[in-house]
């Protein structure tokens, strides 16, 4: 599942680089019974499998006992009960020297494992299979962040989101395209009030499609 999104574009281009580095914990190969088995069935009853804490546990203590002691880090669990993922967020751990994700799936997490997590993130309030589509989206909001990782060091700051409001609309050719037409400030050669447009415009889209932004 990760090899898909990882091995594409920017996230791809980043590793190569040698700017992100990307590693992944088989929980499997840290099971204590010869099947290696990483769920059971909930105590009390109910349907589905719970993660045991067993390997999750020995997982991170692996990837802690082989990673640099003095890097900053944080342990994530994707859950839908943590903090909303937000811009402001990413760019917080796009700081840091590492990130551990713990991904759960199905019925979710022995309660005993939400003590290793420093922090909890949610990507919305919505149900998904597991936790590693959430840890996917995180990673490629914070590896945009990243010094070097886009094409030019001003693509992060004119994303939606970056400071706060949504992005301005873009344009490119034809200039006419079934007489919709591209705005002439933006053909002008004016920097200033083509800046000026695109922050007026950054700022009614931000009022009129999400003004919950503006509060």
């Amino acid at each position: 599942m990760f090899a898909g999104v990882f091995g594409e574009s920017i996230i791809k281009r980043a590793v190569d680089k040698k700017i992100l580095d990307v590693r992944f914990t088989q929980l499997r190969d840290f099971a204590t019974d010869k099947h290696h088995h990483v769920d059971d069935s909930p105590f009390g009853g109910g349907a589905g499998m719970v993660l045991k804490p067993e390997p999750v546990y020995r997982a991170v203590r692996h990837v802690l006992s082989t990673s640099d002691e003095n890097f900053s880090r944080k342990v994530i669990i994707p859950d839908p009960s943590g903090e909303v993922f937000t811009q402001a967020k990413a760019k917080e751990l796009a700081a840091l020297d590492q990130i551990i994700f713990i991904c759960g799936h199905y019925e979710g997490f022995d309660a005993r494992i939400y003590d290793l997590a420093d922090e909890l993130i949610s990507i919305g309030d919505y149900v998904l299979t597991g936790g590693e589509l959430p840890a996917m989206v995180i990673v490629d909001a914070v590896a945009r962040m990243l010094p070097n990782v886009l094409g030019k060091a001003e693509s992060a700051a004119t994303d939606s989101f970056f400071d706060g409001r949504l992005g301005f609309p873009q344009y490119t050719r034809p200039r006419d395209f079934e007489g919709k037409l591209v705005p002439d400030v933006l053909l002008s050669g004016n920097h200033a009030a083509i800046k000026q447009w695109r922050e007026t415009q950054s700022l009614n889209l931000t009022r009129t499609r999400r003004p919950d932004l503006m509060t």
